[in-house]
């Protein structure tokens, strides 16, 4: 009887666990649950241009495993878009990146990159895009194939959240957490 019992209760914390995470969960967003949001996050004009990135990795048990700056640059012809990526971590390691992009006009995203298993697909809707791909990391890193679920949303002043999760086999490994803002022009003021 008591074999029963413990068998049961980790059935049911099991599918608890699943139930949390299908429902509740980071992974449980839908684009469109931002649909009605006051302001539009629009590829081609908040993802434009020079970017200027900060941000952390936590590893798998939710500690900060590294600390990067990014500088992004992201050209649009009509519905085609480029965007460039260069990592610059706290080891000293510099990783770059080049994205293709596909909007269509519903807002869903269609994005290619050297190191992607596949086509990433997504969709923009309301404040906030997403993003889901499969990613190959490169050998040094151990050469696993991730899968990735990528979110931005757009905050006051135009500045982007970007979280992203890592997962294998179902199981996260990894997450993202970034800022990226336009880059402005500093001009100094000389002094008369």
């Amino acid at each position: 009887m008591t074999i029963l019992f413990v068998t049961l209760g980790l059935v049911l914390g099991l599918c608890l666990s699943w139930a949390r995470l299908r429902f509740l969960g980071f992974a449980a967003q839908k684009p469109d649950d931002y649909h009605a949001a006051t302001e539009t996050f629009d590829l081609r004009r908040h993802l434009n241009g020079a970017l200027s990135c900060d941000g952390v990795i936590y590893g798998p048990t939710g500690r900060v495993a590294s600390r990067f700056t990014a500088a992004f640059h992201v050209t649009w012809t009509g519905a085609e878009g480029v965007m460039t990526e260069r990592f610059q971590y706290e080891s000293g390691a510099v990783q770059d990146r080049e994205w293709s992009l596909h909007l269509d006009p519903s807002g869903k995203i269609t994005a290619h990159a050297a190191d992607l298993v596949g086509a990433g697909q997504g969709k923009q809707c309301g404040d906030a895009v997403q993003l889901r791909y499969r990613i190959r990391l490169e050998p040094d890193a151990g050469g696993h194939v991730l899968d990735v679920v990528d979110w931005m949303y757009l905050a006051p002043g135009g500045t982007i959240v970007n979280r992203s999760q890592f997962r294998k086999f179902g199981i996260l490994v990894g997450e993202l957490v970034a800022t990226m803002r336009p880059v402005t022009e500093v001009r100094e003021v000389a002094a008369e």
